[in-house]
């Protein structure tokens, strides 16, 4: 068969497909070399030939070698069933039955994540006997762990999001431009992020004001009377009223979004602590608090009235979160690495 016209395109990197296959019989039949066919297809050359080395079938009782498209193809198949890792399942039951315990035990909730991180740090099992957190995702979306994505709390929820352009932005005080370096790669301790957390948008309602220190991750909720200046400034008096004379070097900065709740919050330059606000509308410049408010919301879904909960609920629910490793921390809890700073900090000042 001589066929001047082919119309297949191969894309480079890709694999052969059966009509790439049958060009390659075909063209044999006609006494192309290797070299002829790979530049019609077009591909390389090695690609071809080694398409013939494992095409290539025994005919007549054994006495007559052909490159064969179907047998090819079969062969092709068969090499991609086999190319996957097989499952480290059977493996790794102990593992899954304590990622699993853990995630669903009421007093941690921890995430697969900080569940392989933690064994990992405490060397509660070998490697051998592991998977690493993609894997049980995997594990998760395979139906091989009594966990569903509906169970995961930020699964179902990611979206992309378009960005846009608004108008009559407002600027509170001084920019995160300002900001100093170690403030923002996360190297120095004592520079915090803060935002409040609402429960009902309607009425005078009780809301929380989030505090998350940007080093060691450690957070801080206070409930207050309400979404507005004084009583943001009230919940701060309780925080100077608890650190006392240390309170400048534990709070060097805090970065604060441009909420008309944090209208204020430029007073506490006097007493040393820098304050620095956000782009409009950029909550990302502000990721340590944002995804610590993620979590609050697991507990605290929006319309719910924050009166209903206790100081002490709340006060339990901010140990829970402090006490759960994180992966930016080598799998400590931030209350290990805050405490930690506070030592450091207070055995300077003695």
């Amino acid at each position: 068969m001589d066929q001047e016209e082919y119309t297949t395109i191969h894309q480079k990197g890709k694999h052969l497909n059966k009509e790439e296959r049958m060009m390659i019989q075909l063209r044999l039949q006609d006494g192309w070399s290797a070299y002829r066919i790979a530049k019609e297809i077009p591909c390389a050359p090695n690609t071809v030939r080694n398409e013939i080395r494992r095409g290539t079938v025994l005919l007549y009782h054994g006495t007559v070698e052909r490159y064969k498209a179907k047998a090819g193809q079969d062969r092709y198949e068969a090499n991609r069933r086999n190319s996957r890792k097989p499952y480290k399942f059977l493996c790794c039951t102990l593992f899954l039955e304590s990622v699993s315990k853990q995630f669903y035990d009421p007093t941690k909730r921890w995430s697969l994540d900080a569940s392989f991180g933690r064994a990992v740090l405490q060397k509660s099992f070998s490697r051998a006997e592991m998977v690493c957190t993609k894997t049980l995702y995997n594990y998760v979306d395979l139906g091989l762990l009594p966990i569903t994505n509906m169970d995961l709390p930020e699964k179902l929820k990611r979206r992309t999001k378009s960005t846009r352009s608004r108008r009559n932005k407002r600027i509170m005080g001084r920019s995160i431009d300002e900001r100093p370096a170690q403030a923002a790669d996360r190297s120095s301790f004592g520079h915090w992020e803060i935002d409040t957390v609402i429960g009902q948008k309607e009425g005078k309602n009780e809301v929380l004001l989030t505090l998350v220190e940007r080093m060691t991750d450690n957070s801080i909720d206070l409930k207050i009377s309400g979404k507005n200046s004084d009583a943001v400034m009230a919940g701060i008096e309780q925080l100077k009223q608890i650190y006392s004379e240390q309170f400048s070097q534990i709070f060097k900065t805090i970065t604060s979004d441009n909420g008309s709740e944090f209208a204020r919050l430029s007073e506490l330059e006097v007493y040393g602590t820098m304050i620095y606000f956000t782009h409009p509308y950029t909550s990302c410049e502000r990721p340590v608090n944002e995804r610590h408010n993620g979590i609050l919301r697991r507990f605290l879904p929006k319309g719910i009235k924050l009166e209903k909960f206790s100081t002490d609920e709340i006060g339990f629910l901010e140990d829970w979160i402090n006490q759960l490793p994180r992966k930016t921390l080598g799998y400590r809890t931030p209350e290990e690495s805050f405490n930690e700073q506070l030592d450091i900090l207070y055995r300077s000042a003695a």
